[in-house]
C-alpha cells in the first residue's frame, strides 16, 4: 500500500506540473546563452595599457575589439563571461573612488549617467584622466559610441572594423512580425511600473524586428506610468520586460495581476516576453544578435 501510495502521489504531482507548464507555453525568455557577441581579431597598439570603464556596456566595447587585456576594472553593467575576471569598481551604479585610484588607471571612461559626481572629482583630482562617452539608446547610436570608445584608447581603426562587423550582422536580422508590442519596466519592490514611451531604449529594438511599440506611438515620455486605461487604450498583442523586472512582481502570475495587463490581448494570450537586464538596453555588442532573438520569440508567442 505504501508502495502504491508513493506511485501514486509522484503521478500526480508530474501531472500538475505538466499542466502549470502547458498554461504558460507562450511565454518566451531571452537569457545571456541566447545571443552572441561580435568581435574583431585585428590587433592596435593602444595609447593606453590601464582602463576602468564606467561607462554603461563599454567594457562589453572594448573586449570586442579585441582590447580587453588592457581592462583593469569595470562597472556592473558589463555582465559578459568573458569579462567576469575584470574586478567590478563599483556598488550597484555608484562609483567608488578607492577602488579605481587603487587600479592606477591612466585612463577611466565614464558616460552621461555615471555618477556621483563627487567621486569622478575625486578620480580627477588624483591625476587620472576621465574620457566621457556618448550613451546609446538606438541601434544608430552603437556606432558613435563604438567610434568614441576606440578613439579613446588609440585604435579608431579597430573601430572601423567592429562598426562594419554590426553593420553586416544587422543586415542579416530576421524580421518577424508586425507585432503591437509593449515594453514594460517594472520593479514590484519599490512599486514602480511604467511603460516604455519614445526613447526608452525598447523602441528601437521593437522597431528593428519590424513590429510596432504601441507605447512609442502614442505615449508623450520614455517611460510613462502604467494604468489600466492607459493599458487598455495601447491593448498590445505582446508585452516586453526585464527578466528581474519580471521576477520582482511574482513572475508570470504577478505580471497578469498588475492594473489592465489580464485585459490585453497580451495578457490574454500570456505573450510575455522576458529578456535578461543586462541585454535589453545596453545597445553593444550583443544587440544584432539580441535583435535576431526577440524576432524568433515574437514569432513563438504569436503563434
Amino acid at each position: 500500500m505504501k508502495k502504491f501510495g508513493v506511485i501514486a502521489i509522484t503521478t500526480l504531482a508530474i501531472l500538475l506540473t505538466g499542466c502549470g507548464t502547458s498554461q504558460n507555453l507562450q511565454i518566451q525568455t531571452i537569457s545571456e546563452n541566447d545571443v552572441s557577441k561580435i568581435s574583431i581579431d585585428s590587433t592596435a597598439n593602444f595609447s593606453v595599457s590601464r582602463v576602468v570603464v564606467l561607462a554603461n556596456g563599454v567594457a562589453e566595447i572594448i573586449n570586442a575589439l579585441n582590447a580587453k587585456s588592457i581592462l583593469v576594472g569595470r562597472d556592473i553593467s558589463s555582465t559578459e563571461k568573458d569579462l567576469k575576471d575584470i574586478p567590478i569598481v563599483t556598488s550597484g551604479h555608484q562609483v567608488l573612488p578607492e577602488k579605481v585610484i587603487e587600479l592606477k588607471p591612466d585612463l577611466v571612461i565614464i558616460d552621461a549617467s555615471t555618477g556621483p559626481r563627487a567621486a569622478l572629482d575625486q578620480i580627477r583630482t588624483a591625476g587620472i584622466k576621465i574620457v566621457e562617452t556618448p550613451e546609446s539608446w538606438t541601434l544608430s547610436d552603437i556606432s558613435k559610441k563604438v567610434a568614441a570608445v576606440a578613439s579613446a584608447i588609440g585604435a579608431p581603426v579597430q573601430g572601423d572594423l567592429l562598426n562594419q562587423a554590426f553593420n553586416d550582422e544587422l543586415k542579416t536580422s530576421t524580421v518577424a512580425t508586425k507585432s503591437r508590442i509593449a515594453f514594460l519596466y517594472l520593479r514590484g519592490t519599490s512599486s514602480v511600473y511604467l511603460i516604455g514611451g519614445p526613447g526608452s531604449g525598447s523602441d528601437s529594438l521593437i522597431e528593428a524586428i519590424g513590429a510596432t511599440d504601441v507605447g512609442a506611438q502614442s505615449l508623450p515620455n520614455p517611460y510613462n506610468t502604467m494604468t489600466a486605461e492607459s493599458l487598455a487604450t495601447l491593448n498590445p498583442d505582446v508585452i516586453i520586460v526585464m527578466t528581474k523586472g519580471l521576477q520582482s512582481v511574482g513572475g508570470i502570475s504577478g505580471l497578469l495581476k498588475l492594473p489592465g495587463v489580464a485585459q490585453t490581448q497580451a495578457g490574454k494570450n500570456q505573450a510575455v516576453i522576458d529578456v535578461d537586464d543586462s541585454l535589453l538596453l545596453s545597445y553593444g555588442p550583443r544587440t544584432p544578435s539580441l535583435v535576431t532573438a526577440l524576432a524568433r520569440a515574437v514569432e513563438a508567442v504569436t503563434k
